[in-house]
């Protein structure tokens, strides 16, 4: 699960909410419902949350532009801490990122779990579209809870045009504004997707639009923007480019959900949230 995203989607989605110490807590509290919600799912198995525990990252230092955590509210940011331990509490990892960011641990998550011959799906609990460069076939997927979507590798063609592999050349392309990418002037989406699923890499497409073999609308205008662009481009597809070598000690036994973690009932008191161990499934395996 992201759990940065969880906790922006609570915090600017529900009322603020105070906790008997005064402090902030409305968005962990909607992070701890969602993920109560998510355990109850009869299919899940092993579950891990991943924080960006600081907004910045190694990315920052290859593009000045990059997101950075200016403009994020302050009682938004001081409840990172919090939603760690609570996810914590819960008995669910937590993955919280310092140079790497929470994309980049779901990834390195995804490539090594699905490698295994036990594991019979890895489900990404995230809308961002760059995590759809992460789907394989049907065996990683990515889930939009909240619209109750899921995206596989045929899904990740009809949406956006382009297979997983060339996401982040289309992001490079196309920019991203919730990360602070670009983009090339002119390039769209449709127009992006076009020439990425006949020559799928930046590095494939030729200067000349006479041999893109692609009706592409505006093509001369758009292939001297990316001939005049194209090392931006290239530096945007690496902040694009989710890395799988995040570091994550824990491996897909810890990840498996036995029940909550011993501090529950603090983490309920911090939070004004009672009841938190009543809503939660009995672990499989437990005794009845």
């Amino acid at each position: 699960m992201d759990g940065t995203y969880e906790l922006f989607r609570a915090y600017f989605g529900a009322p603020p909410a105070r906790g008997p110490g005064g402090d902030e807590v409305g968005a962990t509290r909607g992070l701890v419902r969602s993920l109560s919600a998510l355990l109850r799912e009869p299919s899940v198995t092993h579950v891990a949350v991943a924080f960006d525990h600081v907004i910045e990252s190694f990315r920052n230092d290859l593009f000045a532009g990059y997101k950075t955590s200016e403009g994020v509210p302050e009682d938004l940011l001081a409840q990172f801490v919090l939603a760690e331990e609570a996810t914590a509490a819960l008995g669910v990892v937590a993955w919280p990122m310092v140079e790497f960011e929470a994309d980049d641990a779901l990834a390195t998550a995804a490539a090594r779990m699905a490698a295994l011959p036990e594991v019979d799906q890895v489900v990404l609990c995230t809308p961002d579209k760059d995590l759809a460069q992460c789907v394989r076939g049907t065996r990683v997927v990515g889930l939009d809870r909240m619209r109750r979507r899921t995206i596989d590798e045929a899904g990740v063609v009809e949406k956006f045009g382009v297979r997983p592999e060339s996401i982040p050349d289309w992001l490079a392309l196309v920019g991203d504004t919730a990360d602070g990418i670009p983009g090339l002037e002119r390039w769209g989406e449709k127009s992006a997707a076009a020439v990425l699923s006949r020559w799928g890499h930046l590095e494939a497409i030729p200067d000349d639009p006479a041999r893109w073999e692609v009706p592409v609308r505006g093509a001369p205008a758009l292939a001297a923007t990316l001939r005049d662009g194209r090392n931006d481009a290239m530096l945007y597809r690496t902040l694009a480019t989710l890395r799988t070598d995040a570091p994550l000690a824990e491996g897909l036994e810890e990840t498996r959900w036995r029940g909550p973690g011993q501090n529950l009932a603090e983490i309920e008191r911090r939070l004004g949230e009672e009841g938190l161990a009543d809503r939660l499934p009995v672990p499989a395996g437990a005794p009845p």
